[in-house]
């Protein structure tokens, strides 16, 4: 039986779940009534209200739409709802993210090609605008910002002018970057950005979000492949009185409320983003010394995730990680298929003087 234990015992530094404060954990602890005024108005309006602030500087353009379940629930609901049954869909995918688009396209059965490039490269304007160009039928692209699978930030200025300049509606997976790094939808001309309540506003899992522009989703009615997953209905019934249409997750909502608390307080997004990359920064340096390889070049590195090569033939990860773990430490196994790697995440709860004492631990591990 597992022996609960009344505080962590250890960091998650992972892409999320991550670790998150006290307060916003205990948040938790308290219940809600899903149709209760104060519950949907002042804490679900209020939400939708700041998550469009933070989306960008021509607020009154864009809505929210909170939906049940994890992140890959909303990128499924964006992608069923917004493709109509007469478009087609272009996804760029350098990663297990972009590939699981793909996978959801085809369940779906969206008509769509894929541009797949391998996992250590960006995609590249040039190859993108061609692909645009050879395939006029093309009336939605979808592009993972962030990729998790190896830490890269995909080229979202080069890759959304292109984009824009062919006229496709934009779909952008910012699970993994969204309130973590700077980013405004209206200078990239995103119709659609996903993200989740357990990544870089620090919440914990349980509801992710689509911020939409709103001329785009009203464009969506009658679109959806599925009930529960309609992102139009679910907008239209929240924008009402912020009720959500089916039982939302009220704990999570609330911690998530604290959360956004917490980076205004931190002084927003670029002072987190400040503080992430300090992380990373600093994490690939003391690893560097340590006889441990990054995976990405810099210019190819997000602050949010850092994987490293295995540092000889015979590295055991299994070994290495029950040892981080029992000093305080989680890490993330590796997921690309070309090389053996394991992964540290930068962000979450989680300062330098934790990835000092990271590499501390580490250091005592490989001498």
């Amino acid at each position: 039986m597992y022996e609960f234990i009344p505080d962590n015992p250890y960091l998650l530094l992972t892409p999320g779940p991550l670790s998150t404060s006290k307060s916003v954990r205990n948040a938790l602890l308290r219940d809600w009534c899903t149709w209760d005024a104060d519950y949907n108005e002042e804490i679900v309006q209020n939400i939708r209200r700041r998550l469009v602030a933070l989306a960008s500087k021509k607020s009154e353009d864009y809505t929210v739409v909170l939906m049940q379940g994890s992140g890959s629930f909303s990128v499924e609901a964006t992608l069923g709802t917004t493709v109509p049954q007469t478009g087609k869909l272009l996804i760029i995918t350098n990663g297990a993210y972009g590939d699981r688009i793909a996978q959801i396209a085809k369940v779906l059965k969206l008509e769509h090609i894929v541009y797949s490039c391998p996992e250590t490269e960006a995609p590249k304007p040039e190859v993108l605008s061609k692909f645009l160009l050879e395939n006029p039928a093309i009336t939605h692209v979808a592009l993972v910002h962030c990729e998790t699978t190896t830490g890269m930030l995909n080229p979202l200025p080069e890759l959304a002018r292109i984009i824009k300049e062919h006229g496709k509606i934009f779909i952008l997976d910012a699970m993994s970057s969204f309130g973590g790094m700077p980013l405004d939808m209206a200078d990239y001309g995103i119709d659609f950005l996903v993200s989740s309540s357990n990544k870089c506003i620090q919440g914990v899992p349980g509801f992710a979000f689509v911020i939409a522009k709103k001329e785009e989703l009203l464009k969506c009615k009658g679109n959806a492949r599925s009930l529960c997953l309609d992102l139009y209905d679910q907008w239209k019934e929240m924008d009402k009185s912020g009720k959500w249409r089916y039982t939302s997750p009220t704990h999570i909502v609330r911690a998530f409320y604290q959360a956004l608390d917490e980076l205004e307080a931190e002084g927003g997004v670029e002072a987190r983003y400040e503080r992430y990359c300090e992380n990373q920064q600093l994490l690939v340096a003391g690893m560097d010394s340590l006889g441990f390889e990054a995976l990405l070049p810099e210019n190819l590195q997000s602050p949010i995730i850092t994987s490293f090569l295995y540092p000889r033939s015979n590295f055991d990860f299994g070994v290495f990680y029950k040892a981080v773990k029992q000093r305080g430490f989680v890490l993330y196994p590796g997921k690309i298929s070309q090389a053996d790697t394991f992964r540290v995440g930068n962000i979450g709860e989680v300062y330098p003087k934790d990835i000092n004492r990271l590499l501390e631990v580490i250091s005592a591990l490989t001498v």
